[in-house]
């Protein structure tokens, strides 16, 4: 035989550096930022840092004569600006979910009164000191526009990481944002108005309403029965495209319209909070938001040039030290104006002193449009980067300050949080059907409030259109089981019918709280065992309180009166009760509920005489 001829393959050639900046992200989020956190760095300070390290500033320069290093450095800052933005977007949908219309309703007069002063005093103090510097009149308002801006991302991520962000000082903190965010529209089309004509600015006005209105009334008209749709398919891959799907478009939606994308998210956020599918949207999503705000912060840090800051350190320092006084000076008076004490005051005006990410913008545009020279930009944009770096510094500095200033007075009620529409739940229901909502029924009737969730998309729509709390889900989540409050919760109800995700329901809330009261439905005795065994603290098997309604009943007929028929059904559940336990070693073989002593007393009191006895 022939020898056997082998087959060439064709030549491939697989680019592998279209991976290098997504390795380089992933390195930061599961290797150095956990290393800094260990050093009681925060989070966004170590992005930022990992950014200054291996952007063009950093390691970067040495590319040349190390070429290694370009594997593990940025060579185009510009190539992670789209997934920078969109961790912007996905913060704010965060916030949308947790706000609603009817929240950001009650903060109006934060928003547009609050947020009006502080753009204004802030530009004008830092315009006029740019003029007095010697700057024309547009690059003097271009400075002050920049100024007066503050970083959303980081401000709001050092607040919701210290748990503060539903505080007053929170909602003051992010109704001024909020208008900050909303004023760069009309910012950036002042800016360009020198290079277009009235008409342009007109159209570009009508595009902008013409996108929040589309993203407002798809979300009203569709937003729900497209989740409902989705949620009927039970696919939680299907369910995560949904919600990026609504973040994405959203977020493209306003943009195309001349507006940020961080707007568009927002109000997708609002039109979602509403909703039955708000908790799991929240806990599908919060992964993504971590993530993609760290590639933000890292898209920051790869612009800090520390050559400029060697060779100008007074001077960019000093830069910092005014921006942060300035807005500092502004803020907290104005926020005590309005109803904030002194201590907290003090600390709106440190954490929204520094400049913001939207400071980058106007800066690219008043160079592109000729407002501002390139090195008085590059000089405001390494200020700008170094105030935002500042940040969790300030906030630690103003809850240092914060506890050594009494509050003189109360707070102002529009910076309270709102009432809910829920009471927080002491009672946690696992499904919602038949038995889940018998059991809510109970709870209704002795005014104890709780909250639901079921995997039925329809019968949570319907059940929501009467008023019932409870909400869409996959509650054997354990980000779910926490963003339900079962922190706080003082039992769990589990009615599900499905045996392993009952089995996995009571594991992952045990792991989350070990002294939790833990009451779940079993199919038989032998899962009942199995569910002590794990840790219930009482399984209830179908068959045995089948068995026990039916002889509750044949007993009645009979003419048996109610008293010793209660008795003998409770001792029964007892003895059962028992032996169930007993065959779960782990399990505490006391029986709950009413001492038998007790019932043998209330059997007596009630019995009356017997009818089947003779006369």
């Amino acid at each position: 035989m022939g020898r056997s001829r082998r087959r060439r393959r064709p030549a491939t050639h697989n680019d592998l550096s279209v991976f290098k900046d997504a390795l380089i992200i992933l390195a930061a989020a599961g290797v150095v930022i956990p290393l800094f956190q260990r050093l009681r760095v925060s989070a966004a300070l170590g992005f930022m840092l990992v950014g200054a390290v291996v952007g063009p500033f950093g390691l970067g320069r040495l590319n040349a004569s190390a070429p290694w290093l370009g594997a593990v450095t940025f060579g185009d800052p510009a190539s992670i600006a789209p997934v920078a933005e969109l961790g912007v977007a996905l913060l704010l949908f965060m916030i949308g979910l947790e706000l609603s219309f009817e929240r950001l309703l009650v903060m109006r007069r934060l928003v547009f009164a609050l947020g009006t002063l502080e753009v204004a005093a802030a530009t004008g103090v830092l315009g006029l000191l740019g003029w007095f510097a010697g700057l024309p009149g547009p690059a003097a308002a271009v400075v002050g526009l920049t100024g007066a801006m503050s970083s959303t991302a980081l401000v709001v991520g050092v607040l919701s990481a210290e748990k503060r962000l539903a505080s007053p000082l929170g909602r003051l903190c992010f109704a001024v944002l909020l208008f900050q965010d909303l004023a760069i529209v009309p910012v950036l089309l002042a800016m360009g108005l020198h290079a277009g004509s009235d008409a342009e600015l007109w159209l570009a006005a009508v595009k902008a309403l013409a996108a929040v209105g589309g993203i407002v009334l798809f979300g009203r008209l569709a937003l729900r029965r497209l989740f409902r749709t989705v949620a009927r398919t039970g696919s939680p891959e299907l369910f995560l495209a949904a919600c990026l799907m609504v973040v994405v478009g959203s977020a493209v939606a306003t943009a195309s319209g001349g507006l940020s994308m961080a707007l568009g998210a927002l109000i997708g956020g609002l039109l979602l909070a509403g909703t039955e599918y708000r908790r799991q949207v929240q806990v599908t999503i919060e992964p993504f938001k971590g993530l993609f705000l760290g590639v933000f912060l890292i898209s920051v840090g790869l612009g800090f040039d520390p050559l400029l800051l060697v060779a100008h350190p007074w001077l960019t320092l000093g830069w910092v030290v005014v921006l942060v006084g300035v807005k500092f000076l502004v803020l907290a008076p104005a926020a005590r104006a309005f109803g904030l004490p002194w201590p907290q005051a003090i600390q709106a005006g440190l954490l929204l002193g520094p400049g913001g990410e939207f400071s980058f913008v106007v800066l690219a545009v008043a160079v592109g449009e000729g407002l501002l020279p390139q090195r008085l930009a590059t000089a405001l944009l390494m200020t700008t980067m170094l105030s935002m770096a500042a940040i969790p510094s300030l906030s630690w500095l103003g809850r240092r300050i914060a506890p050594r200033l009494q509050p003189r007075a109360a707070v102002d009620p529009a910076l309270l949080p709102p009432h809910e529409a829920e009471p927080p739940a002491r009672v946690l229901l696992a499904g919602f059907g038949r038995v889940g909502q018998t059991v809510a029924a109970l709870l209704e009737a002795h005014a104890i409030p709780y909250v639901a969730i079921d995997r039925d998309p329809d019968r949570v729509a319907r059940l929501r259109q009467s008023g019932r709390p409870v909400y869409w889900g996959d509650i054997t989540t354990p980000a779910l089981l926490r963003e339900l409050g079962l922190a706080h919760a003082r039992a769990l109800v589990v009615t599900l019918d499905d045996r392993p995700s009952v089995d996995a329901l009571v594991a992952a809330a045990l792991a989350e709280r070990r002294d939790l009261r833990i009451v779940a439905r079993a199919r038989d005795a032998a899962h009942a065992a199995h569910l002590y065994r794990i840790g219930a603290t009482d399984a209830v098997p179908e068959t045995v309180e089948a068995s026990l309604q039916l002889a509750e009943s044949v007993l009645v007929d009979i003419g048996v009166p109610m008293g010793p028929v209660i008795v003998s059904i409770h001792e029964e559940r007892a003895k059962e009760q028992a032996a169930i336990k007993a065959a779960a070693p782990h399990a505490d073989i006391r029986p709950r509920g009413r001492r038998l002593a007790d019932l043998r007393k209330l059997r007596d009191a009630r019995a009356g005489p017997d009818p089947t006895a003779a006369g």
